[in-house]
């Protein structure tokens, strides 16, 4: 029996506008009426999350920034997990000397050495997975998002990771050359105490070794008496593997990688058909009414 949901946000439970459907709503409302504990488990910030979620009815839990963070559904931490000074510095430097741009996510906000850099990552990633965008009205709302997520713009990262009140939480990088990632996944994995995953095609995230998204479920979940089989989880890609992995009943996107489909239990619905919403519907078809 599920007792618990947890679900990506891009990719899985957003549609191509970046909103959660009506139908998906629906979906989530009636498994936490049916008394199913329900959270979100993604890459982004509290802030990021808060942006989409704020335009919906859904208050919940969420495991954060790839698992580096945990918040009840007031936003309070209840777990948090980081880089150290070195390891930071480390990390950043084989990210400059590859020429990759990339922006630092910590408990003191989201960092960034070039707004227009930072733009126009976020549109290569959205017309990607959106090709019928218009470039125009793209840009107009990526800006929007850009300074709702109130990204400080510094010269560098050094202070950032030397500063006894601010914990590096992760890096998210970016490049069109699919290759070079490929490259500098190999050349950041024998850094000692960090994973390294992606959300996409065009993205690296570097985060501490214990902040993946199926540690941090387990344990959200434990800590409420709920086991990793009584708990079911949705995602596209490869930062949810961990999770994905881990639960009694997983869910690959019908727009998942391949890679994600083969390690999951079922494949659902499209994204942007609120396929989220197919498979909660279908396990609570499978469930006793009480």
């Amino acid at each position: 029996m599920i007792k618990c949901i947890a679900t990506d946000m891009d990719g899985t439970l957003l549609n191509a506008n970046q909103e959660v459907s009506e139908a998906n709503q629906e979906a989530i409302q009636e498994a936490r009426a049916r008394g199913i504990d329900f959270l979100v488990a993604t890459g982004r910030s509290y802030h990021d999350m808060r942006y989409v979620l704020d335009h919906t009815n859904i208050v919940c839990p969420a495991i954060l920034l790839n698992g580096a963070e945990i918040r009840d559904e007031n936003g309070e931490v209840e777990y948090g997990v980081g880089l150290d000074e070195q390891t930071a510095n480390t990390v950043a430097s084989v990210l400059n000397r590859a020429g990759v741009y990339f922006e630092l996510y910590t408990s003191q906000g989201t960092y960034t050495t070039s707004f227009e850099k930072g733009i126009q990552a976020v549109m290569d990633i959205y017309r990607t997975a959106n090709p019928s965008l218009e470039v125009s009205s793209l840009r107009n709302r990526v800006e929007k998002r850009f300074k709702k997520r109130a990204i400080q713009i510094v010269d560098n990262y050094n202070g950032i990771f030397a500063a006894e009140d601010c914990v590096t939480y992760k890096f998210f990088g970016f490049s069109k050359d699919m290759g070079l990632l490929a490259d500098l996944s190999k050349r950041l994995e024998v850094i000692k105490g960090i994973t390294v995953t992606a959300s996409g095609r065009h993205n690296i995230e570097i985060t501490h070794r214990d902040a993946q998204k199926g540690s941090a479920l387990k344990r959200y979940v434990e800590k409420r008496g709920i086991s990793m089989e009584e708990t079911m989880a949705l995602g596209d890609n490869y930062n949810d593997l961990s999770m994905l992995r881990m639960v009694g009943h997983s869910v690959a996107m019908g727009n998942a990688e391949q890679e994600v489909k083969d390690a999951c239990h079922y494949v659902t619905g499209l994204n942007t058909e609120d396929g989220v919403a197919e498979a909660i519907y279908k396990i609570l078809e499978e469930m006793p009414i009480s």
